[in-house]
């Protein structure tokens, strides 16, 4: 099945070199100057992620998201200016799955793209297998050889975000924002306490995972093969 991608800007030169991108990658790539019409392109088309541009006429990029947060679940790239970290925040909050810092490098662009569709594909089914454990997280189980692990809940999400996206690394903000949520006060230390006692709980070589310390980064989880 063919992928959608709607390109929301109103910098004719940012749709084309998008579209170019996406399109040699195989996407379907749709285009929209404004929020407006960005909604009228969803009542005709079925669209599996969107990236749009912040500042727009009409309707701006926040609307926009909002709009669409109401009404569909779909993955969303934020196109920002270098140094909008209270858009970026905003537009966290707002629904946004991601950001690009616009100039931006082509090859990085279609790596998050990809990575979203990954995510949104395995968020969708709610379940996700890494290794010998099985994270069926809809119904907030960890299964292993067909026996099911109790795990605290914050300890299920954080094993479900890092397990849905193999190979990618989270910064420890990313993954305060994703689980904890943007209002959490707590000190960021508390992601490597749950590491830790993940790592305690499924040791490599049992389960044929592990979560990487990525200094001066984050984590990642990776495959042992």
């Amino acid at each position: 099945m063919m992928t959608n991608i709607l390109v929301v800007d109103d910098d004719p030169h940012i749709r084309k070199l998008l579209s170019v991108l996406l399109r040699n990658e195989g996407f379907i790539v749709y285009e929209s100057t404004n929020g407006i019409e960005a909604l009228e392109t969803f009542d005709k088309q079925k669209i599996d992620l969107m990236i749009i541009d912040l500042m727009m006429p009409k309707m701006d990029g926040f609307e926009l998201c909002q709009e669409v947060r109401s009404a569909y679940d779909l993955p969303i790239i934020m196109l920002t200016a270098k140094g909008e970290t209270e858009q970026k925040v905003k537009g966290f909050k707002l629904g946004t799955d991601d950001y690009v810092v616009k100039p931006f490098e082509p090859v990085e662009l279609i790596v998050r793209v990809k990575a979203l569709l990954r995510r949104s594909k395995i968020s969708s089914s709610q379940i996700v297998q890494v290794g010998n454990l099985m994270i069926d997280h809809g119904n907030f189980k960890v299964i292993s050889n067909g026996n099911t692990i109790t795990i605290p809940m914050k300890e299920l999400e954080l094993l479900f975000v890092l397990a849905s996206s193999l190979g990618r690394t989270f910064s420890r903000e990313q993954l305060i924002e994703n689980i904890w949520g943007f209002d959490y006060q707590g000190d960021e230390r508390t992601v490597d306490v749950h590491i830790k006692r993940l790592r305690e709980r499924f040791p490599e070589k049992e389960f044929h995972f592990k979560i990487t310390t990525v200094w001066g980064l984050g984590y990642r989880m990776e495959i042992i093969k």
